[in-house]
């Protein structure tokens, strides 16, 4: 089985993913590092240089690859892969997938991100944290109606790593 897990940047994905890869003894796969190797060249640049149309475009190419060639494996998704081209489709069609959505507040996603958002290129040109705030606000409305149809959600405010990876384990097992 491989365990999906999905949200928006910021919910933990990677962390959680590498935490709970290590206790299960899995394999951990980030599917933007994964896009950025097969791509050779970072998601940023992937943006700028090709456009968020294209990006979609492999992404969705390279979900489908990576849910065929896993097994056994933690894969945490980037924060949109679920909302587009039919990728959410393709996660719960496979019969080797569970997904997982790690559900964050709007204030929690607006303090880590605000740190970060150069490292970010959907948000690098927000200068101020009501500007973030509303940002994050607008996609997680449009972006919920596909991160709720996960198998599992799970809260993470205030919770440590190791806490929620535990509630996975429990929940999956």
């Amino acid at each position: 089985m491989n365990i999906v897990l999905m949200g928006y940047m910021g919910s933990g994905k990677s962390l959680i993913g590498n935490k709970l890869a290590d206790k299960m003894k899995l394999e951990y796969l980030d599917l933007d590092d994964y896009i950025e190797n097969q791509e050779k060249n970072t998601i940023s640049k992937i943006f700028e240089e090709k456009g968020e149309i294209y990006f979609r475009k492999q992404e969705s190419r390279y979900l489908k690859e990576v849910l065929e060639k896993q097994n056994n494996s933690v894969i945490s998704l980037g924060g949109g892969t679920p909302c587009f081209a039919g990728n959410l489709e393709i996660i719960k069609e496979s019969e080797k997938a569970k997904s997982i959505y790690l559900k964050t507040s709007l204030d929690q996603l607006t303090k880590r991100l605000f740190a970060e958002r150069d490292k970010r290129p959907l948000i690098s040109h927000l200068s101020t944290v009501d500007l973030l705030n509303d940002f994050i606000r607008k996609h997680l409305f449009e972006r919920s109606f596909y991160y709720n149809q996960a198998d599992h959600n799970i809260i993470t405010d205030d919770r440590e790593p190791d806490q929620i990876s535990e509630e996975i384990i429990t929940l999956l097992f």
